[in-house]
C-alpha cells in the first residue's frame, strides 16, 4: 500500500531527524509535527523533503491528532522522531492492516532505563489481563486507518494518548495485532519520557489515569 503517511511527533529532534528521514519507505510520505520545538527541527525537516505543520498545544497526544487531522492518506502510522525506531518496519505493519484494525510494533533490542521497562510491563500487563488486548508495548510505532482513528476520538492529548487508544480499540471490538519491530538507543537528545525518573513518572500517571 503506498497511500500512507507516516506521522512523526517532534520536538527538538534536529539531530535525529536525518537519519529518521533517511529511512522513511519509498511512496510514503513524512509529516513531521513540530510540538514547539527551540532548536531546528522543523528547518531541518523541511529541507530534507517532508511536510511540516506546528501544533502549539504542548503534549505527545496533541501532535500525534494534529498529524492525523492534517494527512489525506487512507492509512496513517506513527513513528517517534529520535532515530529509535526503524521507519523500513512500517510496511510490515501496514500489511498486517489486511486482517486486522490496528498494528502496534514491539520494541525489541535497544537499552531502555529499568523504570521505563519496568513501567511499560506493568502496563501492558493491564491491558492484556482487563482489555484482552495481545500487546506487550505501548505502541511506540503503529499503522492504522485514518478514518477508523478519528472516529474512535481518542481524547488524550498528553502521554496517555496510545494507551487510551489501545483501551478504546478493545471496547471497540477493533482487531489488533503486534508485530516485534527493531530498536535501538535514540541517535541525538534526550527522552522526554524515559531520560528521567520523572518524566516516567508523569507519563505512568498519565496511563493510569486511562485504565480507571
Amino acid at each position: 500500500m503506498s497511500d500512507v503517511t507516516v506521522i512523526i511527533p517532534c520536538m527538538n529532534e534536529a539531530g535525529s531527524l536525518p537519519g529518521v528521514l533517511a529511512r522513511i519507505p519509498d511512496g510514503y510520505r513524512a509529516l513531521v509535527v513540530d510540538n514547539n520545538s527551540t532548536d531546528d527541527t522543523a528547518n531541518v525537516a523541511e529541507s530534507l523533503g517532508a511536510t511540516v505543520i506546528r501544533e502549539p498545544v504542548p503534549g505527545y497526544g496533541s501532535a500525534v491528532h494534529a498529524g492525523v487531522v492534517a494527512a489525506e492518506s487512507e492509512v496513517v502510522c506513527v513513528l517517534d522522531g529520535d532515530g529509535s525506531m526503524d521507519p523500513q518496519d512500517l510496511p510490515l505493519l501496514v500489511a498486517a492492516l489486511d486482517d486486522a484494525d490496528l498494528a502496534v510494533g514491539r520494541r525489541r533490542g535497544g537499552n531502555s532505563p529499568l523504570h521505563a521497562r519496568l513501567g511499560n510491563a506493568v502496563l501492558s500487563m493491564r491491558l492484556r489481563t482487563k482489555y484482552s488486548l495481545p500487546v506487550h508495548d505501548l505502541g511506540a510505532v503503529r499503522a492504522v486507518r485514518r478514518q477508523a482513528l478519528l472516529d474512535l476520538n481518542v481524547s488524550d492529548r498528553r502521554s496517555g494518548y496510545p494507551l487510551q487508544l489501545l483501551v478504546l480499540a478493545s471496547k471497540a471490538g477493533w482487531t489488533v495485532t503486534e508485530l516485534d519491530v527493531s530498536y535501538s538507543p535514540r541517535t541525538a537528545g534526550v527522552s522526554k519520557v524515559s531520560g528521567s525518573v520523572g518524566g516516567t513518572v508523569v507519563a505512568v500517571r498519565d496511563f493510569w489515569k486511562v485504565l480507571k
